[in-house]
């Protein structure tokens, strides 16, 4: 199935119904939310109904939410429930945005509540993958009241300094490789940071043919480097590990893949000891994208917990 582009330039949303998954009914829905700093572009899957909505945060920092969706596995998920997405701040959908307008993890937070609050969702599933898990902590750390669950997927610490990161001691052919690319592109340059994420997604993948067919299918990462640049700088001193102990009105779930090398599995590890009752499972045939490469059990895995009573 094709998803449709988020018509960002459009206040009025767009929806869409198609046959699909076994013949069901299915609405896909876009629409943009206005807030003092920037237009955020979001797209909704499935039908609102008693299961508990889920708002899906991507990874980057500085990359558009379209990498999460390579395969059918949300809409899979939207069956049953209404699922969210929302690219942040100047990415993708959602470039409309003040030249000043900062790039703080309080933003980050206040762009979130602002896509929930334009849906009217009461209580939501948070769903952060990769440095959308840093996302969805800060969250639930500034508004435990909206949060109903929290999935943290393949998600690094709540500090950088405490990263546990294992790429060049696994890749030292391909860093080698970038690193050389990059000079030759010139090592500030936009070009030479887009060379390094595509080289970075050479990294990420436990199966050499998953990794093959994904980079053929994935093209454009909407990935900006200057607001990558801009998030890690305004969060490099941040640290929501004192918050994680109060993570109690809600159930935790952390996943991560045996075999992811930039976010190792020890980092999935000790959150799951920092949080009070928080689950921890590790996908076995998986690197940084378990939900790319073991799409059926990370269905249902996710679906079981959000199941839970």
């Amino acid at each position: 199935m094709t998803i449709s582009t988020l018509k960002a330039s459009s206040n009025i949303p767009v929806f869409f119904f198609f046959a699909i998954l076994a013949g069901r009914a299915f609405s896909h829905e876009t629409g943009t939310v206005q807030t003092p700093d920037v237009q955020i572009g979001y797209e909704t899957f499935g039908i609102r109904g008693d299961a508990l909505p889920v708002i899906a945060v991507n990874g980057g920092p500085g990359l558009a939410h379209r990498y999460m969706m390579v395969n059918d596995l949300w809409q899979k998920i939207a069956r049953h429930r209404l699922v969210i997405f929302y690219d942040q701040r100047g990415t993708g959908a959602s470039k409309q945005i003040k030249p000043d307008a900062p790039q703080t993890m309080d933003a980050q937070v206040a762009d979130l509540d602002a896509v929930r609050a334009k849906l009217q969702l009461d209580k939501v599933a948070l769903v952060g993958d990769s440095y959308g898990g840093m996302v969805v902590m800060a969250y639930a750390a500034a508004h435990p009241e909206h949060v109903a669950k929290l999935v943290l997927s393949d998600s690094p610490p709540p500090s950088w300094s405490a990263m546990v990161h294992l790429l060049p001691q696994t890749f030292p052919d391909i860093e080698e490789q970038d690193e050389v690319e990059q000079k030759a592109l010139g090592e500030t340059t936009d070009a030479a940071a887009r060379a390094g994420l595509r080289n970075h997604f050479k990294m990420i993948f436990y199966s050499p043919a998953m990794r093959d067919a994904y980079i053929a299918h994935v093209g454009d990462l909407g990935y900006e480097p200057a607001v990558g640049a801009a998030i890690e700088k305004a969060s490099a001193d941040m640290n929501l590990t004192p918050q994680l102990a109060g993570f109690t009105t809600f159930k935790t779930l952390i996943i991560n893949g045996r075999y992811d090398m930039n976010v190792a599995p020890l980092n999935a590890w000790r959150m799951a000891h920092q949080i009070p009752g928080a689950r921890v499972v590790f996908f076995e045939y998986s690197g940084h994208l378990p939900a790319y490469e073991e799409p059926a059990r990370y269905q249902a895995v996710l679906e079981g917990f959000l199941a839970e009573r």
